[in-house]
């Protein structure tokens, strides 16, 4: 008897009412995904290079998880609204509760701020060698209060998006290696530029460095005077993360061809002279 006097007393127009808003929520978090996921894949058409278009997938998802909070609030209400509870003490609470947090939380609005300005700007994306807060590392997670750098020796920094004055970053668009050659005094200086010329056009021309090379090499010319030798600048322009490959085997190259022509490398060299009286 208790049970149906119980059934009796149900509001079945408020059954449906709630069956109805959370098939509405089901299908609605449905539609924002899908056409959220269509809507940056054609601004992602429009991105103007393929590292660009790397950003809106971070905003994609962050997009579908603020949009569905909002549905999710309001399928909350309506359906606490259809169980007869009086929804507006919750209202103030949260609004107080949100004003309280808000003086409290600061530094978490400006971490928002900056990692939605680093974000839509493109500063910076998974993957690029960057310069922050002079820590130097490979950027592996942009969220919208951290970003996470890992360093050559391992090491995984956190920065705070609040704390973001100044990124360098080294490997957006292009790159560019900068070699410093030091030969002695006594060498033909006009024929080392040459012959570094030389060994850098043989060096673009490798199966292997060819593509990841961008340009001839530039010989800057005649850069240091130094103690015991003479510094001349070279520099190649290079896809980007690839500037410390081409120093590298450039420096290599560099050798083996000084090597065998008898260019010299200083090197400091300590002479002791015994009086002997």
């Amino acid at each position: 008897m208790d049970i149906l006097k119980f059934i009796e007393q149900i509001k079945w127009v408020n059954v449906l009412n709630i069956i109805f808003t959370l098939v509405f929520f089901v299908f609605a978090t449905k539609f924002v995904k899908t056409f959220m996921f269509h809507l940056f894949e054609r601004i992602k058409r429009r991105a103007k290079d393929i590292e660009s278009a790397k950003n809106f997938d971070t905003l994609c998802i962050i997009s579908i998880h603020a949009i569905n909070f909002i549905i999710f609030i309001f399928v909350a209400i309506n359906i606490l609204n259809h169980l007869g509870v009086d929804v507006r003490p919750i209202i103030t609470a949260a609004g107080v509760l949100g004003v309280a947090v808000g003086f409290g939380s600061k530094r978490f609005v400006e971490d928002l701020l900056s990692g939605l300005t680093i974000l839509f700007e493109g500063q910076l994306r998974v993957g690029d060698v960057v310069q922050i807060q002079n820590i130097t590392g490979t950027v592996e997670k942009i969220t919208l209060s951290i970003i996470v750098l890992r360093s050559m020796d391992g090491a995984a920094h956190f920065i705070r998006n609040g704390l973001v004055d100044i990124i360098t970053n080294h490997t957006r668009g292009f790159s560019y290696s900068l070699v410093d050659i030091s030969v002695a005094y006594k060498e033909n200086i006009t024929h080392v530029m040459e012959v570094l010329r030389q060994v850098g056009e043989d060096l673009r021309r490798e199966e292997q460095y060819k593509d990841k090379i961008l340009g001839e090499i530039e010989v800057l010319g005649l850069d240091k005077f130094n103690d015991s030798s003479i510094t001349i600048l070279t520099r190649f322009k290079t896809l980007p993360r690839h500037q410390w490959e081409i120093k590298r085997i450039f420096n290599l190259r560099i050798k083996e061809k000084f090597d065998e022509l008898g260019i010299e490398i200083p090197f400091n060299q300590l002479v002791i002279t015994e009086n002997k009286i």
